[in-house]
């Protein structure tokens, strides 16, 4: 089976799990207790009149399965609806707010990314060692430890005790200088890079603890196998080693695993989001939680999900550059 054609079998195989994930956000979404109309109405003279109007307009007068049915015969279209609480489509909010859930998400990978691996080399080349006793306790307090309470721990030392890193907010570094106050692009940079290091320190903990686990356990597997002592027998450098044989054949559970965590450091974002006061996607389903906003929740879900299916679909296709042995579903 061709690259291509594989990559249409996974898609397919993806539909009915998106149907799934709509069919129960919908379910939650409608039957939580709460008004919405009413909800956007608080604290106006709102008549049964106008309840009705506004619940006409937006079709929550209809009964479930057909407002279910009117929502994804839109979706297929491309239409995530319209926001009750905001008066906007659910498809511009989400673009205004998703360049910083993504600059979030993909900055936190870089940071697993970049120490995970290299502390899992050093902790499998120096089994049993100090070096490698603190790496796994460094591990499993990431792994044992919620984002959300590393995020307030960071702020309360570097933000408010030290006051060296700032607690809130995001500096986009697509923006102009000007637009927040700086000099000139170097400023901005800086000042981006600032406000970006503790949450992305937050929410890339567990990935980093996670990844750093798995790449010992798959380096000291690697290191035991035949083909590397017959290399140290014929004199191999240990770095060669390393590199060019141990490395490589140990990378194909740590795109795995990246591809999986994607669904970990999407929700992780909601609530880093939060803790940050970062206008992104996650505190846009929040807000849309609290505020019983069915169109606004069943988009970002949505979206979310297919990113999630996307990113597994891309870790499986990633298999067969690291390991030529995998190949796409032919038969032998």
């Amino acid at each position: 089976m061709g690259l291509l054609k594989y990559t249409i079998y996974r898609l397919l195989q993806a539909i009915p799990v998106l149907i799934g994930i709509s069919i129960i956000t919908f379910l939650l979404a409608n039957l939580a207790p709460g008004d919405p109309v009413r909800l956007m109405l608080q604290g106006q003279q709102a008549d049964e009149e106008l309840v009705r109007t506004i619940e006409q307009r937006y079709g929550l007068d209809q009964p479930l399965h057909v407002r279910y049915w009117n929502y994804m015969t839109g979706l297929v279209q491309g239409d995530l609806g319209y926001s009750i609480h905001r008066d906007r489509p659910v498809s511009e909010l989400m673009l205004e707010r998703a360049g910083p859930t993504l600059l979030l998400v993909l900055s936190a990978y870089v940071f697993a990314i970049v120490t995970a691996i290299p502390l899992g080399i050093i902790a499998a080349k120096r089994r049993n060692e100090p070096t490698d006793h603190i790496s796994r306790i460094v591990a499993l307090i990431g792994v044992s430890t919620p984002s959300f309470w590393i995020g307030i721990m960071l702020i309360i030392i570097f933000a408010v005790q030290l006051g060296v890193l700032p607690s809130a907010g995001l500096v986009y570094p697509w923006q102009p200088p000007e637009a927040a106050g700086h000099d000139g692009y170097l400023e901005h940079w800086i000042e981006s890079i600032r406000h970006l290091i503790l949450p992305m320190i937050a929410l890339g903990t567990l990935q980093m603890a996670t990844l750093m686990r798995v790449e010992r356990t798959q380096m000291i597997e690697s290191l035991q196998e035949e083909y590397v002592k017959l290399a140290r027998a014929y004199g191999v450098p240990e770095r060669t080693i390393l590199r060019k044989h141990a490395f490589r054949s140990a990378q194909l559970p740590i795109i795995t695993i990246i591809g999986l965590n994607l669904s970990t450091a999407l929700g992780g974002a909601v609530l880093i989001e939060t803790v940050f006061a970062i206008n992104g996607m996650g505190r846009l389903f929040i807000e849309a939680i609290q505020q019983l906003d069915y169109q606004l929740i069943m988009g970002v879900t949505m979206v979310l999900g297919a990113i999630f299916v996307i990113g597994v679909v891309i870790t499986d296709i990633s298999y067969a550059y690291i390991d030529p042995r995998v190949t796409y579903g032919e038969r032998e």
